[in-house]
């Protein structure tokens, strides 16, 4: 039986180790796919189209959004970031795993779409240490620290609308540990109904036979 792929998105506090997470998530095991979002803004040196993002002009990106080509959008700074609906829906009839790794408003709103999307959150074992992690990366000054730390405290009181919570204390074990969460929801009742109603004609066949 070839099983449909789920719809993971992945969210969490700045300094949690999300992107780590993820890299290791698609180095060990071979089932996911990292979704990649459309962008308007430019691309840096050395990145690629349809690697890091798939670029658009603001007009390309607008007609996405009139057509409804968009799991979820939006806008930073000036720029329109967002998710591609197809890219997703191909690996997931392929029967990848797609990993969407976007802010809390925007994981709400695939949930709303997607009632049957996996929610994972990220986060350190304790407050402490995401101040230090934040403190360790030694790109920001403390007043960005202090607003990030600021924004945590906000992020913490919607981690309910989340089905996991994943705790990054070492990474090797929440690899893992996160591997084994997506691997078992393929398990669950409501994501094999087909399966379930296959095995079912197939007893009262063999059952009428008798």
């Amino acid at each position: 039986m070839k099983r449909k792929g789920i719809l993971i998105v992945v969210s969490g506090f700045s300094g949690a180790g999300k992107g780590t997470l993820m890299k290791e998530l698609l180095k060990q095991y071979d089932n996911y796919a990292l979704s990649i979002s459309a962008t308007t803004r430019k691309a840096r040196e050395g990145e690629e189209d349809g690697r890091e993002y798939f670029f658009k002009t603001v007009e390309e990106f607008e007609k996405m959004i009139a057509k409804d080509e968009l799991i979820e959008y939006a806008r930073y700074v000036g720029n329109y970031y967002g998710t591609p609906r197809a890219y997703v829906e191909e690996q997931l009839e392929a029967g990848k795993d797609v990993i969407l790794e976007i802010e809390i408003q925007g994981a709400l709103k695939v949930k709303e779409k997607y009632p049957d999307t996996l929610l994972l959150f990220v986060t350190p074992p304790s407050a402490k240490e995401l101040e230090r992690r934040l403190v360790g990366r030694g790109t920001e000054t403390m007043e960005v620290i202090a607003s990030r730390m600021k924004r945590a405290t906000e992020e913490a009181e919607i981690m309910s609308a989340y089905d996991y919570i994943v705790v990054n204390d070492e990474l090797d074990i929440c690899v893992k540990e996160t591997h084994n969460i997506i691997q078992s929801e393929h398990n669950r009742v409501f994501r094999n109904k087909d399966f379930m109603n296959q095995i079912e004609e197939e007893l009262k066949g063999k059952s009428k036979g008798e």
